[in-house]
């Protein structure tokens, strides 16, 4: 059976503010929970002016605590940024107000450019060549602590929250089939690798305490309307997003345009780097998430959503809910 989980990547909109996106993402929280979503993840980005969820754990705290059963965690940490440690506190301190509910994905990338990647890291000494280690020290502070351990997460140790790993290449893919864990590929927006990565993954996995079998996790863009026309017209937000990104123009979301306008060059880019959605009424959004299902063996689609108008946005996620359902035998 196929879960559907939901990423916000807690977009700040075109002449509004961390605080109204704060309210939008508890909103559509709620929303999904009711929807039936399984897992709600928020992803760690730093200085970037259209996503307000740079302190992750703080948002899923928020978001944890005004729901009531839905799983919610990072998609994801980036752990080069902070000492395992930090990290281990912080989502010891999450599954100890909400046990049983935390996810700790965690990605290698900074979440941001270099520079403030730079500013972020300080003297840390992490880095992407790291990250393995870091990933087993980590697991090692949510283990059961010795008492004559020198070093101890509290709250963490013996809490056992589940590890999730990120990535939209080999190295990602193939850490995960070490460690036997989950592996979340960002196909959202970097779907080149993912047939290859997922190859990998399966045919190197090796069975773990938290983990018996393989399980993926697609990234999939849902955008869904009524009609084609409207969810295509929604769709052109994150298409702006992209296209700022080849211009070097990041900017807050911008509201949906009836007409892109960008060279020949630029239109290819953005739809190969978004390639991996489904836009749509509820009929075509069907067929375009069973192509995506059926092509990746998917254990689990992440769906996500860039989308100006919050009502516009909570429409899309409960049209695309019922889709779910409806594919959850495949």
């Amino acid at each position: 059976m196929t879960h559907y989980s939901l990423l916000d990547l807690a977009p700040i909109l075109q002449g509004g503010s961390a605080a109204q996106t704060f309210r939008n993402t508890l909103d559509l929280a709620q929303h999904a929970e009711a929807w039936g979503y399984h897992r709600y993840w928020l992803a760690e980005h730093h200085n970037i002016p259209g996503i307000a969820s740079a302190a992750t754990s703080v948002l899923i705290g928020h978001v944890a605590g005004g729901t009531q059963h839905m799983r919610v965690g990072s998609g994801g940490i980036m752990l080069p940024n902070h000492a395992p440690l930090v990290i281990a506190e912080q989502f010891g301190t999450l599954e100890a107000l909400y046990p049983g509910r935390i996810d700790l994905g965690l990605g290698r990338a900074p979440g941001g450019d270099q520079l403030t990647a730079r500013a972020l890291r300080r003297g840390l000494g992490s880095s992407g060549d790291t990250f393995p280690d870091d990933v087993r020290e980590l697991q090692s502070y949510f283990a059961p602590a010795s008492p004559d351990a020198p070093i101890k997460a509290i709250p963490g140790a013996g809490l056992h929250v589940p590890l999730y790993l990120l990535g939209s290449s080999d190295f990602g893919a193939r850490l995960a089939a070490v460690l036997g864990l989950p592996y979340a590929f960002a196909s959202h927006f970097a779907p080149d690798f993912l047939p290859e990565a997922l190859e990998i993954y399966r045919r190197n996995f090796q069975p773990s305490a938290q983990l018996a079998t393989p399980h993926v996790m697609v990234g999939v863009n849902v955008f869904a309307a009524d009609t084609d026309a409207e969810a295509a017209r929604l769709f052109t937000s994150l298409q702006q997003a992209f296209l700022g990104m080849v211009r070097g123009n990041r900017s807050e979301l911008q509201p949906p345009v009836e007409e892109m306008h960008w060279t020949a060059a630029e239109e290819a880019y953005v739809q190969r780097m978004t390639r991996c959605s489904a836009i749509g009424a509820p009929e075509n959004i069907r067929a375009q998430l069973r192509t995506i299902i059926e092509a990746t063996g998917a254990d689990e689609i992440v769906a996500t959503a860039q989308i100006y108008d919050h009502p516009a946005r909570l429409r899309s996620f409960e049209l695309a809910a019922g889709v779910f359902q409806e594919l959850q035998g495949l």
